[in-house]
């Protein structure tokens, strides 16, 4: 078996099977039953997990963490409306340039 960044793909159309779905047995469920901003502070809490792990040079944990914080992330992009496509295009438009030139491109915010 192949493991590669398809599985997000795949991820995000299990996040929306779910939606509907009780949340009493699909955590999944549960978090679309919430606010987008709520499963956004679950995410903040992710990412702060994620960055401790790195901090602390333990890439086993930090790789577990990894897939929370990219697991929440799916399912925000779910419950805003945003598609994987979206992010892929987002980024294939960024490929290939320099962050700093991408970054002053941006138009203000």
């Amino acid at each position: 078996m192949t493991v590669d960044a398809r599985i997000l793909e795949r991820l995000f159309a299990t996040v929306e099977a779910r939606r509907g779905t009780d949340p009493d047995t699909s955590y999944t469920a549960r978090l679309r039953a919430r606010a987008p901003d709520a499963i956004a502070k679950k995410l903040g809490e992710e990412a702060v997990e994620t960055v401790l792990e790195a901090v602390q040079a333990n890439p086993g944990r930090l790789a577990a963490e990894s897939a929370d914080l990219l697991y929440h992330l799916v399912v925000l992009w779910a419950a805003c409306g945003v598609r994987p496509e979206a992010v892929w295009a987002a980024l294939e438009a960024r490929e290939g340039r320099s962050g700093i030139a991408e970054k002053a491109a941006r138009p203000p915010e």
